[in-house]
């Protein structure tokens, strides 16, 4: 089957689409090009989808270039016949390739090697032919000499060979794997020298079934096993499995011999099918866990990315701290550092005066309207202080901000690079008023791995999480559509076609040339070209240039026909933007032609009505509940305020104020069913949740929003 009909089959999409998706893709086309600007071409394929098609074309690809590995190796050894090459070409995954090729595995010394060196094949393939006619053991007396002292000695190498064939057959392999997959149990057994360990508690002695076992508790129990507390194995039971094996290598060989052929398939299931099959399925397991948390951990990397931005303000962001003090910074609407201090209005010192003063100074004289504050240490104390200040005219908006990462930020290359002559707090300390401004500029100069908002990111498959971060960052930074005259070499990277070389290139250009005024003048940005052009012009925007369409999602390929449709309307592109009656009475049927429907028509109208239009909302605040700054604070059946901090597989956790985050289980968020916490919950929710559970002694909180 070719590539692209497996694709559409195994994703139950359009194989017109699938086909036009896999040669736009190996045209260099990017995944949000794809999605935006040829819905006609893949039949409105979205992003997700178009991922999901270049994935699986990678792993076609590979398999198919391991075929022809595997096709290569056994031609040399003079074994390759038709019926194989075809039976190859034929399998679809890679454990039934394995399968094939392994009786032509090169390998290493075994018992059957040895047998077959002592000259007992013969006897094997006599125990296995039908026509044996006296007892395996009687015809086993025959082999005996040289290294087989006796017929027993003989008959055990004859079943050490038995069992390798067994092991190698591939309806053996395949009925095993069957079992394993449909019956399989997960066991785990604490070791002894962590009987008194807390960790993983929930996992001591635990059995279930794998095929329901959920990511997360797969990929802790895993973890576990690797720190060495818990043993793990993957069992089924292994006497319906060799009844079906003896089914199959029993039922046409001699009566005589159906004992010794017994002992040989029960043998080569304990000692050589089993594990081998017990690692597969582990394997694949791990797959699956994989795929799911790095699902999850992308769908909120999503959430978090497309958090409101509060806009170009000026504004204050401090780091709290208590022995330390408050790291304070001002911005401009820019982002760029104007100034920075130290405040002490926390403990220790607790000098509340003159950090008002100082608050109040620093506000005024940067016209700050807003002040964000990282969650970490201290940020309720902190909080609380700038509730609490006498402000002489309005008071700016008090904003919590996540700082998780902006550590990592401060202490990295890009920020010693942007601020050489400032420490690492300072630094932190601009990243958290920046992610006020805009979540998405700032975030994107992190690796998302450092964000925290995922489940055992660092025990999963690190390429494919990569591979699935990365197209979540550019999905998102296209969607949103990125300000050309502003945009960080970070931000611009992720824009459709460019990358980190290029987005140095536009930013050097920007500096030595002013701002541009048009779209078009990136073709004389040095190595940038008409294809990567084609590919990004449409998610850069031109705020107040030279022509209202650069701040829009229209792609310039399709300015013409908007010159069109205005003319036609007796108006200019600006008239066109600014009349709503006029877009209305256009007939949007009159223009589809060859290479332009109905989709692409809709995109256009919308980007008119709305030019220059963010996706992500409006930046909205939240008020904790002051009486709360401590875990021992809380009682079961307090509600309160809290921001979904975090969602996993098995529930979502919430910032409450205070040091540690409560957990709302799947089973406390509805009275109905739900498989995920996304089908209630967003990261970045403000929620009103009760208490359900404190305990003190694991620092775990237990919350419910039923």
């Amino acid at each position: 089957m070719e590539i692209s009909a497996a694709i559409a089959q195994s994703l139950n999409l359009p194989s017109h689409g699938v086909e036009a998706t896999l040669k736009l893709l190996a045209e260099g086309a990017t995944i949000p090009f794809i999605s935006r600007y040829r819905k006609e071409v893949t039949g409105s394929l979205n992003e997700v989808q178009i991922f999901e098609i270049d994935q699986m074309a990678r792993q076609l690809e590979e398999l198919a270039k391991r075929k022809e590995t595997v096709k290569a190796t056994i031609q040399e050894l003079g074994k390759l016949t038709e019926e194989l090459s075809r039976k190859i070409d034929e399998t679809t995954t890679i454990a039934s390739l394995e399968d094939i090729y392994l009786p032509f595995k090169p390998k290493r010394r075994t018992r059957a090697t040895i047998a077959r060196e002592n000259g007992l094949e013969p006897l094997a393939r006599m125990i296995m032919g039908h026509g044996l006619r006296q007892t395996p053991l009687a015809a086993a007396s025959r082999f005996t000499g040289n290294n087989i002292p006796d017929a027993e000695s003989a008959l055990s190498g004859a079943r050490d060979i038995i069992a390798e064939w067994v092991s190698e057959s591939e309806s053996a392999r395949r009925t095993v794997r069957q079992l394993f997959e449909r019956n399989a149990l997960i066991e785990t057994k604490v070791a002894k020298e962590h009987i008194d360990d807390t960790r993983y508690s929930d996992y001591h002695n635990y059995s279930g079934d794998l095929k329901r076992c959920p990511s997360h508790r797969y990929l802790a129990i895993r973890r576990a096993e690797a720190e060495g507390i818990l043993r793990v194995t993957i069992n089924i039971d292994p006497q319906q499995a060799t009844d079906r094996l003896n089914r199959i290598f029993c039922s046409n060989i001699s009566p005589l011999a159906t004992d010794t052929v017994k002992e040989a398939v029960g043998d080569s299931y304990k000692r050589l099918l089993k594990p081998s099959i017990e690692n597969e399925t582990a394997s694949m397991a791990k797959e699956r866990a994989d795929k799911a948390a790095i699902d999850v951990f992308a769908d909120n990397l999503r959430q978090l990315l497309m958090a409101p931005p509060l806009g170009p303000h000026n504004v204050m962001g401090i780091d709290p701290g208590f022995r330390t003090g408050c790291k304070v910074v001002c911005l401009d609407e820019a982002g760029k550092l104007l100034y920075h201090d130290v405040i002490y209005p926390t403990a220790p010192r607790m000098d509340l005066a003159g950090a008002e003063r100082k608050i109040k100074e620093l506000t005024k004289r940067f016209n700050v309207v807003a002040i964000a504050v990282g969650n970490g240490t201290a940020s309720r104390e902190t909080e609380r202080f700038l509730k609490e200040i006498k402000w002489d005219a309005t008071a700016p908006d008090i904003h919590i901000v996540n700082e998780a990462g902006a550590s990592v930020y401060s202490a990295s290359e890009l920020a010693r690079k942007e601020f050489p002559d400032q420490d690492v707090t300072v630094r932190g300390a601009v990243s958290i008023g920046r992610r006020l401004m805009d979540p998405m500029a700032e975030l994107v100069k992190i690796d998302p791995k450092s964000i925290g908002v995922g489940q055992y990111q660092h025990d999963v498959d690190q390429s494919a999480l990569k591979r699935s971060l990365d197209n979540t960052v550019t999905c998102c930074v296209n969607s949103v559509g990125v300000n050309l005259n502003t945009a960080s070499p970070q931000l611009l990277s992720y824009v459709s076609g460019i990358g980190p070389k290029l987005a140095d290139a536009i930013v050097e250009y920007r500096q030595s040339n002013g701002k541009f005024k048009t779209r078009s003048q990136l073709l004389n940005v040095p190595r940038l070209g008409n294809k990567v052009y084609t590919q990004a012009a449409g998610f850069l925007r031109i705020p107040n240039g030279d022509n209202p369409l650069d701040n829009t999602a229209v792609h310039p390929e399709r300015y013409q026909l908007v010159n069109t449709m205005a003319k036609d309307a007796n108006c200019t592109v600006e008239e066109l933007i600014k009349q709503p009656q006029t877009r209305k009475s256009i007939d949007l049927k009159r223009y589809v032609s060859s290479d332009v429907g109905m989709p692409t028509l809709r995109d256009i109208m919308e980007e008119l009505e709305r030019p220059g239009r963010d996706p992500r909302g409006e930046v909205s605040n939240i008020t904790f509940d002051d009486t709360i700054t401590d875990i021992t604070d809380l009682k079961p059946g307090m509600k309160l305020p809290g921001i979904v901090n975090n969602i996993t597989a098995f529930g979502a956790f919430v910032d409450l104020g205070i040091h540690h985050s409560g957990l709302i289980h799947l089973s406390q968020m509805s009275s109905r069913y739900i498989s995920h916490p996304n089908e209630v919950l967003k990261l970045g929710q403000h929620v009103n949740v009760t208490v359900i559970e404190v305990d003190l002694e694991r620092k775990r909180i237990g919350l419910s929003i039923k």
